[in-house]
């Protein structure tokens, strides 16, 4: 079982950012600071540990937010000079922007100098979201000229920001009804010079296709044309949760066939009853039965067993193909059943599919029943 995130976010973070606060308004007293924010500290999960430290550097701060926030600015340590970050260190400031969000939200420009201050320490994509609702147009023309900007976090705000689905984030409602305010920034960013921009931009589309995936597809369609290597990277990164959908229109993008002709042949599942905890082993013949070459996509779906006893389909990648007229290929997986933090398992029939093209080809099925004693 991971460890919980909430774990990485101890109570050293308050503590640090007390001392770093103190260095910078010598009259902050860092001591009932931490006294408040340390009562049912533990208990919280990541986010509610943010906001209370948030809320407690209000009440600790000078009443006035221009004052309160020149002091959080003062007390940051130095940028990120990186791209390829591990661990949790730079969410010592989640606080920051947090309090920008909440305290900050009557005061435009002076937050938007803030959000780009604390982008390059951390991360602005949770707080500028509330700027976009309160002034969209504004904080809209001023994202388009940070993506011009030299620093790479800047940049990366500008499409991680505006991402309608971001995760640990309320959704944007306004660009899940109309994406265009953001792919007229994104067409500023795909063929950024960073992968760690290009990668945002790409997840972003992701997010858009999501409720809008015919803006999705003509976008990927555009986009491919004399795309560069980095360029056709990032939209295929796009369009995976589309593909693995069976969305037509991004397999198309793709270049793999409407119509897949094919034949399934030695179909293996086996164990047909497996215990949990255990491995279930997939196998089968994939023949062409066309006279041309076709590109293929090939998923499969498990149809899982919930408590209720209802089902609910997970898609596991498989393989692309370049299939030539009459190719027979041998292809088979192992999957795992037993427990886990994202998913659990039940007692009962379990469905397997394949997934070509977008088009269902039934498998078979296997028994899972509860591990032996």
């Amino acid at each position: 079982m991971p460890e919980p995130l909430k774990n990485s976010f101890g109570r050293d973070i308050p503590t640090w950012i007390a001392d770093r606060v103190k260095a910078a308004h010598p009259v902050f007293d860092a001591d009932t600071f931490l006294c408040e924010v340390s009562d049912g500290y533990d208990d919280l999960e990541l986010t509610p540990r943010g906001w209370r430290i948030a809320h407690c550097l209000h009440r600790h701060l000078p009443a006035e937010y221009p004052e309160a926030v020149e002091i959080l600015l003062a007390s940051l340590g130095p940028e990120i000079t990186d791209t390829k970050l591990t661990g949790m260190e730079s969410f010592r400031y989640l606080p920051h922007v947090l309090f920008v969000a909440e305290y900050g939200i009557n005061h435009f420009e002076l937050s938007m100098q803030a959000q780009y201050a604390l982008t390059q320490c951390f991360t602005a994509e949770f707080s500028i979201r509330a700027f976009i609702k309160k002034y969209p147009k504004q904080t809209l023309a001023r994202l388009r000229q940070w993506a011009g900007d030299d620093n790479v976090h800047v940049r990366r705000l500008v499409s991680e920001g505006t991402r309608p689905r971001l995760p640990w984030a309320s959704r944007l409602a306004l660009f899940q009804y109309d994406p265009g305010p953001v792919l007229e920034l994104l067409e500023l960013l795909k063929d950024d010079p960073e992968l760690y921009v290009r990668r945002s931009v790409a997840n972003n589309l992701n997010d858009i296709g999501k409720d809008n995936p015919d803006r999705l597809f003509a976008t990927a369609a555009r986009w491919s044309e004399g795309a560069s290597d980095e360029r056709q990277w990032l939209i295929r990164h796009a369009l995976r949760s589309a593909v693995k959908r069976g969305e037509t229109g991004a397999l198309a993008v793709l270049g793999f066939s409407a119509q897949p002709k094919v034949e399934i042949r030695q179909i293996e599942i086996n164990p047909h009853r497996v215990c949990i905890g255990e491995n279930v082993r997939l196998a089968f013949d994939l023949v062409s039965s066309s006279a041309k070459p076709q590109r293929l996509q090939v998923d499969f779906q498990i149809h899982y067993v919930k408590a209720n006893g209802a089902t609910r389909a997970k898609v596991f990648k498989l393989r692309s193909l370049d299939f030539a007229p009459g190719q027979t290929v041998r292809l088979q997986k192992q999957v795992s059943c037993r427990e886990m933090s994202t998913r659990r398992h039940y007692p009962g029939k379990h469905r397997i599919d394949l997934l070509i093209n977008g088009q269902i080809f039934s498998l078979g099925a296997f028994d899972l029943v509860p591990a032996k004693q």
